[in-house]
């Protein structure tokens, strides 16, 4: 499908004498012009217009109060041709938030610095830009340094050069204003570029540069050249001095009397002073909106739409309609009769809504209003990068003093490193003040200890016996439930379900209509979904994942591919609230198509409800979308294919043995919104069908946080804030008692807030009426207690303040924190604390710990990884829950794995079961250093990984290594991370997968003496001919160890 060529679109109009002398003026720059009567629908378009006049200045600044708005031009004025720079709002923060939002600000100032250089440009920015604090241009230009692949710098003097401007050399860089130098890489992050950079030395000359992820430390992209500032700009100049004499500014607004700027677009009346009448130039809607799946089932609007565009044809009209993608053309075009294609024009790009333009016989429209869908803008931030965060607490996060678990020895404290004479140590006390050291290559035997919350266990006695008798009570427990899950699963499968068809084309259509990008993990369940739903076995899919990652979507194509198979589809939702929320979205997203949902729950009418009902029994309600109604008894569906559970663990005893009954032999799709972590999804994947999505989708926008001492002065300033970008606030007290104080309190405070109180001693119905409200937009303000739930998506609300933070626990936050930053605007988290706390007491850890927190370092991943055991928590039951309190979570799931493979009958392979020994092999750094000419050395250099935390960290990822695929991803992770491995590191590694290939098959110990090869197998020795050992042709231990992995692998 043609882009838009703007020409086609904008020509036609400027030689319109309405347009033509207006256009005139501007380019002559003799005084201020006004478009008035311009519909907020083409605003866009009518600034393409000014911008590409023949004559056209080469900068310009637009200006509209607000950022929703501004999104919203930027993406609809690339339709046109043109592309704008956003300039956020400075981020001034609220009082006590000593560094405001560091994203946003690099983002402000990067701007800034493309007005300084650029000769054209296009801003967007609000109308009272000019008076806001930024640094100063002079002041942006010095300081700056530019990096080229191939070009020759100094590292060392890199190094000085950052260290003199205030960076800080950290071990692993995870935030801005920060180095670190590992070998011939440094890895920086600057203080206003998207992402951090790793440049890597060949001695003097810049081998590469890329761009690299914070919370998988890889790179993601290599650029050629990177150019940034090395110090952090002072605010000590206005915007107003980017502003060049010739710079056009064009300002929207409703009050064309107070603007000063040289061109003036209003959907007001011209005033008499300035302008003539421009009312005949934009119309909008000019055939009304279409509601979702009107246009496809009511067949009268769709012939009026079609005798519209033949109108505008016959009359020599051009007619375009704006697509978001070719899928959604493609179903457009399909619902046209023959011929009328040559109608109008398709483009494809963002148009929210459609508008006339009679005097040059112009019409653009757009399929959001054709199909009923009122989508909101599809920009994301420019520096937004997918963040799949791994939740796992490896040693780098463990603190002295922590618990951790040792496979053999139990639980024990942490109490850290040490240098022993030729190696480092994990220490670790137990019971009656005994210590082991742990060396460090064992580091993968000890994990951190996770419980399920509540006190901590008590420490293993070294040497006793009760650590052993713990254990194994773990293993018959886990054993016994492995090979229940493993039973159900076998009797799921002797049921015969229904095989749906393969994919149609309108499956491929309804897929290609999709707005956004799908994340990986989200193509993964689909593609996991529809292959189960496509066998005759009936489906029993587990899909886990964060709030507003992606699960709905997975739902939706399942249900439209069970509805093109010709069955029925249920949706089951814990509260009328989601049920809402999920039937407006299904509705929206299947508008295109021939599709009957409705809804089901005690807000429909009776007649609403009895037709429903008639409906699910004649067939012709498709979908039905509803709460635990469905399960009544007078609920009787014609040929139900699929049911979508929202939530389960949020329903009862009684309704879930009643999914039991209903859903035997049925696809069933369960939703749950608690993450699991990874390490349980491996161990459980072949004994239950799972799919989890962990990465966010790309337009989630960290939520800003801060803490701060409770004052009425911040939140009224939070509030007020929130409220004039036209969004909701969440207030969470979390005590009923007082309550409607706080309530009264903020009333006072915001007098012009309209604030709904829900909280956990009210009747369900009226909650229930309370969240309705808040989700349809009849208060800005929620001032609710934990009760809230976390599955209903208000895009609209992006400010949380949370008093009394001190009460919650980091899992709580994090998850209080993620209902805010849905919809890609930025979103504040403000956690409020008695005054006193921050001075007084042990509370000290605690903020450090909320401190650490906001950092989205590592107290964020400890606090995804608590959220995740809650998830494990629900997923085991009861029982289980006991095991993990008792062994620790990693310990557990390594055991389950085990359990599970063991049952169906996998040969669980090990890499330290296969032992190895080599009398030219040298492990310890310290004994190869006195005397370098002696052996092979095989170990992580101290001057390669000089933190002893990335290296205890590095032994770990060696040790889980399980094939040699992962061992050759750890070898390219590293490879990117730390720069070139030097000869000791590759020796390690050629150990290593020697030791995993002869584990796969079955060797327990290889050693190599002289030239002779001494492989032990199934209790005896392996011989050639004769009782001779095989023997070695190499003489130099490097090639001896090659060609011993040779002969292994031909085994």
């Amino acid at each position: 499908m043609p882009a838009p060529a703007p020409d086609r679109w904008l020509r036609p109009a400027a030689d319109q004498s309405d347009f033509a002398q207006r256009l005139a003026t501007v380019a002559s720059g003799g005084g201020t012009t006004v478009f008035d009567h311009v519909d907020p629908a083409a605003r866009a378009w009518i600034l393409a217009l000014i911008l590409s006049h023949p004559a056209p200045r080469p900068r310009a600044w637009i200006l509209d109060p607000s950022p929703k708005n501004r999104e919203r031009l930027a993406a609809e004025l690339r339709l046109w041709g043109v592309r704008a720079r956003l300039l956020p709002d400075p981020v001034t923060g609220i009082q006590g938030d000593e560094a405001p939002d560091p994203e946003a600000a690099a983002e402000r100032v990067d701007a800034l610095d493309q007005l300084r250089r650029a000769q054209r440009c296009v801003i967007l920015a609000g109308p009272d830009c000019f008076d806001h604090p930024a640094p100063a241009p002079e002041r942006l230009s010095s300081s700056r340094i530019v990096l080229k692949r191939g070009a020759s710098l100094d590292p060392s003097g890199l190094i000085d050069q950052l260290s003199a401007e205030g960076f800080e050399r950290a071990p692993l860089v995870q935030g801005r204003g920060q180095f670190a130098v590992r070998g011939g890489i440094l890895d920086v992050f600057p203080w206003h570029v998207p992402l951090p950079l790793r440049i890597e030395f060949f001695d003097t000359e810049i081998e590469s540069i890329r761009e690299f992820d914070l919370d998988s430390q890889t790179s993601a992209r290599k650029v050629d050249h990177a150019e940034f500032a090395l110090a952090e700009p002072d605010l000590d100049g206005r915007v107003a001095d980017y502003l060049r004499p010739d710079d056009l500014v064009i300002e929207l607004t409703d009050d064309p009397s107070t603007s000063d700027a040289s061109v003036i677009i209003t959907s007001q009346p011209a005033t008499s002073d300035r302008e003539e009448d421009f009312s005949t130039a934009c119309h909008a809607e000019p055939f009304g909106r279409f509601e979702a799946g009107d246009f496809v089932l009511e067949e009268i609007r769709r012939d009026a739409f079609i005798q519209q565009l033949a109108r505008w044809h016959r009359d020599a009209w051009t007619t375009a309609v704006v697509f978001a993608n070719q899928g959604e053309a493609t179903r457009f075009l399909e619902l046209l009769p023959d011929g009328s294609e040559s109608y109008f024009q398709p483009l494809m790009g963002e148009l929210m809504e459609s508008f006339t333009v009679p005097s040059a016989r112009l019409a653009i429209l757009s399929s959001a209003e054709i199909f009923g869908r009122y989508r909101t803008s599809a920009t994301t931030s420019s520096r937004s990068s997918r963040r799949a965060a791994e939740a796992k607490a490896s040693l780098e996060e463990i603190n002295d003093g922590d618990l951790v678990v040792h496979s053999e020895y139990g639980i024990g404290r942490f109490s850290g490193i040490r240098r022993g004479e030729d190696h480092e140590e994990l220490l670790i006390e137990y019971r009656d003040g005994a210590s082991l050291a742990v060396p460090i290559d064992q580091a993968h035997l000890v994990g951190r200890y996770v419980g399920l919350g509540g006190k901590d266990p008590e420490l293993s006695k070294l040497g006793g016996t009760a650590w052993k008798k713990v254990r194994k009570q773990a293993e018959d427990a886990i054993l016994d439930y492995a090979a229940r899950l493993l039973r159900i699963q076998a009797e799921r499968q002797t049921d015969q379900g229904f095989a749906h068809p393969p994919d149609s084309r309108w499956m491929w259509e309804f897929e290609q209509s999709f707005h956004y990008t799908e994340t990986p993990d989200q193509l993964r369940a689909i593609r996991e979904s529809k292959a189960d739903m496509e066998s005759a076995k009936p489906m029993d899919r587990l899909v886990c994942g964060d709030v507003g990652f992606g699960k709905t979507e997975v739902a939706i194509r399942a249900a439209f591919k069970g509805v093109t198979g010709g069955k029925q589809v249920a949706i089951l939702c814990p509260t009328t609230v989601l049920a809402e929320q999920h039937w407006r979205t299904f509705r929206e997203r299947m508008s295109d198509y021939p599709v009957r949902i409705d809804l089901l729950n005690r807000f429909r009418t009776a007649s609403e409800a009895r037709a429903t009902v008639k409906g699910l029994a004649d067939g012709s309600v498709d979908i039905v979308i509803g709460t635990h109604r469905l399960l009544s008894t007078d609920i009787a569906f014609k040929d139900l294919g699929l049911a979508v559970i929202d939530e389960e663990q949020r329903f009862g005893v009684k309704h879930k043995e009643r999914f039991k009954e209903l859903f035997r032999q049925i696809d069933v799709l369960t939703l749950s919104a608690t993450p699991i972590p990874r390490t349980l999804y491996m161990a459980l994947m072949g004994a239950r069908d799972m799919s989890t999505i962990d990465t966010p989708p790309p337009n989630r926008v960290p939520v800003h946080t801060t803490v701060t001492p409770y004052d009425e002065r911040v939140i009224r300033e939070a509030i007020r804030r929130e409220l004039a970008r036209g969004g909701q606030v969440f207030f969470l007290h979390n005590r009923v008692k007082s309550i409607e104080f706080v309530r009264d309190r903020l009333a006072e405070l915001v007098p012009e807030a309209r604030i709904l109180v829900g909280h956990g001693q009210m009747e369900k119905d009226e909650l229930e009426l309370v969240m309705r409200g808040f989700v349809n937009g009849e208060a800005d303000i929620l001032l609710a207690t934990t009760i809230i739930e976390t599955g209903i998506d208000i895009p609209n609300a992006n400010t949380i303040l949370i008093d009394r933070a001190d009460r919650f626990g980091l899992a709580d936050l994090y998850q209080l924190r993620g209902r805010v930053g849905r919809a890609g605007e930025k979103a504040y988290a403000i956690l409020l604390l008695p005054r006193e706390m921050l001075t007084t007491g042990d509370a000290r850890k605690r903020i450090h710990a909320i401190k650490q927190y906001t950092a989205l370092g590592s107290g964020f991943r400890i606090a995804m990884r608590d959220l995740e055991i809650r998830g494990a928590g629900n997923l085991l039951g009861t029982k289980q829950s006991g095991q993990i309190a008792a062994i620790g979570f990693d310990l557990y799931c390594r055991l389950l794995r085990q359990s599970v493979d063991r049952l169906r009958g996998k040969q669980a392979i090990h890499r330290h079961e296969c032992s190895f020994k080599a009398d030219f092999l040298m492990v310890r750094e310290a004994a190869h250093l006195k005397d370098p000419r002696k052996g092979l050395p095989a170990y992580l250099p101290g001057s390669w990984l000089e933190d002893t935390q990335l290296r205890v960290s590095a032994f770990r990822e060696l040790a889980e290594a399980a094939d040699e695929r992962e061992l050759d991803a750890l070898i390219r992770r590293w490879t990117d991370r730390f720069g070139r491995l030097p000869d000791p590191v590759r020796h390690l590694l050629d150990v290593t997968r020697l030791r995993l290939l002869a584990a796969h098959v079955g060797i327990a110990s290889v050693e190599i003496q002289g030239q002779r090869l001494m492989i032990h197998r199934n209790g005896d020795y392996l011989f050639l001919e004769g009782k001779r050992f095989p023997r070695l042709a190499a003489t130099h231990p490097k090639e001896m160890l090659e060609e011993a992995i040779r002969m292994i692998r031909s085994i």
